[in-house]
């Protein structure tokens, strides 16, 4: 369980395909990787991941086809920034919304735009994912708890402050490319419970 509260932006280093099996290496910095062992997860661009090799300054985790084909993983490239998050810790405060850290979708940008200090960026979402997304609802971009700002029957739009365009990868996503949403869970629980009228 994640709060989609960024941690760091971590790099890609390395992405290797042997035959079903996908393995990612991210750098991140060692103190974020200080007590991070083998069987640890990591959010990295918001898909929960598990680590099966660490470095002092790296580490690596192995991704399923399916995941790799469900997120951007696949349009990503050694270089390329990704969004580094550690679960959340029983003690700890939540500041975030809870992220399961399961990918629901990509979405690609279609717009954005400056208002006085913030970035909107708008997005078009599948029609199956309707009633999900809402507005002053949730929603986690990248890995990044966002208010959602405005929702129409396609689209939907975050804003973003110059911290969060700082501290995430989300200030680099340029017009057509996709990122990794994780709709509202209780959105989701309640949409699935719906009966039909």
């Amino acid at each position: 369980m994640f709060t989609g509260l960024v941690q760091e932006k971590g790099k890609i280093l390395n992405i290797e395909k042997s035959g079903q099996t996908i393995r990612l290496t991210c750098q991140a910095s060692p103190s974020l990787l200080e007590d991070y062992k083998e069987g640890d997860s990591m959010a990295v661009n918001g898909t929960c991941l598990t680590a099966t090799e660490i470095d002092q300054a790296k580490f690596s985790v192995d991704i399923m086809p399916e995941t790799f084909n469900r997120t951007n993983f696949a349009d990503l490239e050694p270089g390329d920034p990704v969004n580094l998050e550690r679960p959340l810790g029983v003690k700890d405060r939540i500041e975030g919304h809870f992220v399961a850290g399961h990918i629901d979708t990509t979405v690609r940008l279609l717009q954005k735009e400056e208002r006085e200090n913030a970035l909107v960026l708008t997005f078009q979402y599948p029609q199956d994912h309707r009633g999900e997304i809402i507005s002053q609802g949730s929603i986690a971009i990248n890995g990044v708890s966002l208010t959602v700002s405005q929702v129409t029957d396609q689209t939907f739009s975050v804003s973003l402050i110059p911290h969060t365009l700082d501290l995430t990868n989300l200030g680099r996503v340029q017009i057509g490319n996709k990122v990794n949403i994780e709709t509202d869970m209780l959105a989701k629980y309640l949409k699935a419970q719906r009966l039909p009228v």
